[in-house]
């Protein structure tokens, strides 16, 4: 399981790191990154948690 950020749809809210710094951090210009794109299952809630906030809907989560 991963965690992506679109880079071109992110316009840097910042809910995603502010809500789940476990899976996310900023930029320097306040845009989100992953920290680790492989997720654990105890870090899957998390990552849930900030594409469950963003308001661009620019973070996924996909089975691979």
């Amino acid at each position: 399981m991963k965690v992506r950020i679109d880079t071109e749809v992110c316009t840097g809210h910042g809910r995603c790191y502010t809500l789940a710094p476990e899976v996310f951090d900023s930029d320097e210009r306040g845009h989100g990154f992953v920290i680790s794109e492989e997720l654990s299952d105890d870090l899957r809630d998390k990552a849930l948690i900030g594409v469950q906030n963003c308001p661009e809907q620019a973070i996924s989560i996909v089975d691979e």
